[in-house]
């Protein structure tokens, strides 16, 4: 029984660990790609959202500054986002 316990633990936290992960790609590809979109449409989005991910795994602050990115650049269009969301810079140009 205590080995089914501490096997159930392990999955619990390799799934919650794996969701971070997700979160972080799925941020980070948003923010390089629009980017890539509103402004640049030769900008290297897969090495942003490498170096992204990089940053937001190693980094927690780094990571809520991306996470309040993307949430900034969700509520507007290309033009207001790019004077409006200061916490994207260090992230995307």
């Amino acid at each position: 029984m205590k080995k089914f316990t501490y096997a159930m633990f392990g999955v619990f936290a390799a799934f919650l660990m794996g969701c971070d992960a997700a979160e972080n790609l799925v941020d980070c590809n948003q923010i390089c790609n629009r980017y890539k979109t509103c402004y640049d449409k030769d900008y290297d989005s897969g090495a942003c959202q490498t170096k992204c991910r990089n940053n937001a795994n190693t980094d927690t602050s780094y990571m809520a500054k991306s996470g309040k990115c993307q949430a900034c650049m969700d509520d507007k269009s290309c033009a207001s986002a790019a004077f409006s969301c200061p916490d994207c810079l260090g992230i995307v140009p």
